[in-house]
């Protein structure tokens, strides 16, 4: 009982706000449109826009304009999730949290890269992350160097992690960085796991985080095989030190499959198989979201008054907002419905 009245108010917050998600229909009608104005008007008349587009004129927005407006949504609603929730259920959130300050962290290091001369503009998720973060997002989108990025950072759990990867790794890429983020993020999850939750909700964060971790993987594992013809040796660092429901000889066997049929045939024995009637390398990652999203939906209806319910919002939140970017590119560069619609449905 108790925990069917801690999670009941903000069930019905996030049931409404699950009510103002995109539609597939809704994708068709902008796979129709001619211009990215057109989009935005559109947008602006939708319930889960309406408010924050409001004052927005389309006329005149640029492309990163057009792009942040839409990942800020996802901000809001996270806030709004945020407000609703109790201290414990503001655990798995703050959790959460530190993927949105990887994708920040990640665009500055873009800017640093690419030697743009534009600075970046992040002002948009300013009091965002004053809220939630103790990133200074000002001076990272502001830094120009690699060396002045990383010292910006101090204070912060990411740090020291950047530091040693810049000492230790000669000449690092924005690929190095990234994947420094991203392996921290994900061992800080299984980590701290056990910690932070109990009971339904500590099911509910292992098995979707889990599985999560474990198509990851077998993503990177084909990936890396596939595109970059990257030895054993060479994939063994990159991948997540978690397994789930992969065997460590399973993915020993994977990694150090010596042909693209060999890995086929190795995954139509793994677990994963029984949720896809194609489990096809090259579809790995359709199937990953398919998996992922079915996960999610399946649990949070199962158990409504558990973390799965927020996991599942946030988680449709951000592949409604990667469609969304997706279709706005397609209308921007004038592809054809029909192809755009295949474009969308596949995030």
């Amino acid at each position: 009982m108790g925990t069917l009245l801690s999670y009941s108010g903000l069930t019905t917050k996030i049931r409404a706000m699950e009510s103002r998600l995109m539609k597939e229909s809704q994708f068709r009608e902008i796979s129709e449109m001619l211009t990215v104005p057109q989009v935005v008007a559109y947008l602006k008349q939708q319930p889960g826009f309406r408010r924050l587009w409001a004052e927005v004129d389309e006329g005149k927005l640029r492309r990163n304009e057009v792009e942040h407006l839409l990942r800020r949504t996802i901000y809001q609603d996270f806030a709004r999730i945020y407000h609703f929730a109790n201290p414990e259920q503001r655990k798995f959130l703050d959790l959460y949290f530190k993927r949105y300050e990887i994708v920040a962290m990640k665009q500055c290091m873009n800017n640093i890269f690419d030697h743009r001369d534009v600075v970046l503009d992040l002002s948009l998720f300013s009091e965002f992350f004053g809220r939630h973060s103790k990133l200074n997002l000002e001076k990272l989108m502001h830094s120009s160097t690699m060396d002045e990025f990383i010292e910006n950072l101090r204070g912060s759990e990411y740090y020291s992690l950047l530091s040693q990867m810049k000492s230790s790794t000669v000449h690092p890429l924005i690929f190095d960085y990234g994947m420094a983020l991203d392996q921290h993020y994900f061992t800080q999850i299984w980590k701290l796991k056990n910690k932070l939750f109990k009971g339904l909700d500590l099911e509910e964060v292992t098995m979707a985080y889990g599985r999560k971790f474990d198509m990851l993987n077998l993503n990177w594992i084909y990936r890396s095989k596939k595109y970059y013809q990257m030895t054993p040796n060479q994939i063994y660092p990159l991948l997540i030190p978690v397994r789930y429901k992969l065997r460590k000889d399973e993915v020993k066997r994977m990694v150090e499959a010596e042909s693209i049929d060999e890995l086929k045939n190795l995954l139509y024995q793994s677990y994963y198989a029984k949720f896809r009637d194609e489990m096809d390398p090259e579809s790995l990652e359709e199937a990953y979201v398919y998996i992922l999203r079915n996960i999610l939906e399946k649990e949070a209806r199962k158990h409504p008054h558990s973390v799965a319910v927020m996991y599942s919002y946030l988680y449709h939140k951000e592949h409604e907002i990667n469609r969304l970017t997706t279709a706005v590119e397609c209308v921007r560069y004038g592809i054809r419905p029909e192809e755009t619609i295949q474009y969308v449905m596949k995030n």
